[in-house]
């Protein structure tokens, strides 16, 4: 006599986390050191609509504050250490960036890819958004370009940019833009992208760290 046996297979443990709804920690780094700069501007713009959202909470890297060494080492000295000290903690604590580019000779800023080569974990799994400002393409090639870096760094770059094409006659004097609708959504699209990859990373990493 044949018996039929009754198997039970044990469901997998349901993985479960609370969700985190404290505000994305948002670095803006402000990727010229250049003399006469007009990124100051831009950033300054870019700053009053993010920090009018509740669920950001922002901390500014200026590259025209932190002279950080050329020469990259695994073993920096004491005061490459000290100097890393200012900036390092800002990018590890983020949740997401937003880095702010101009365009120079069809590429981004040195210090900028100073800035990035210096770090790797700070930028593991957190999403990176771009603003750019240059001549007749806006700063879009130095961002395509940065797009390749960031995916070397295990981070996701975001679809969604602002861009200022001839960057330097959109804003009057007061640093307002002239005509700001379309960039103002441009800007509210960049952050709603943004905060998503940040909330849906930040979670996800609680449950699996990357």
């Amino acid at each position: 006599m044949r018996l039929n046996r009754m198997t039970t297979v044990a469901e997998p443990a349901a993985l479960s986390v609370a969700a985190d709804r404290s505000p994305v920690k948002l670095a803006l780094v402000i990727g010229s050191n250049r003399h006469g700069r007009f990124g100051p501007v831009i950033a300054d713009w870019f700053l009053s609509r993010a920090r009018a959202r509740a669920d950001l909470d922002i901390e500014v890297v200026d590259l025209a504050e932190h002279d950080l060494p050329t020469a990259l080492s695994h073993q920096p000295s004491a005061e490459v250490q000290e100097r890393l000290a200012a900036v390092t903690p800002k990018l590890a604590a983020a949740d997401a960036f937003v880095v702010l580019t101009p365009e120079y000779n069809h590429s981004f800023p040195a210090a900028l890819k100073n800035l990035i080569d210096w770090h790797f974990t700070e930028w593991q799994a957190k999403p990176v958004g771009f603003v750019s400002y240059g001549g007749v393409s806006g700063g879009l090639r130095a961002v395509e370009q940065l797009r390749a870096v960031f995916a070397e760094l295990h981070a996701v770059t975001v679809r969604d940019t602002v861009s200022f094409h001839n960057a330097f006659g959109d804003f009057d004097e007061q640093g307002g833009h002239r005509d700001p609708t379309g960039c103002d959504a441009a800007a509210k699209l960049l952050l709603d992208r943004l905060t998503w990859w940040a909330l849906a990373l930040r979670e996800a990493k609680a449950v699996r760290p990357y």
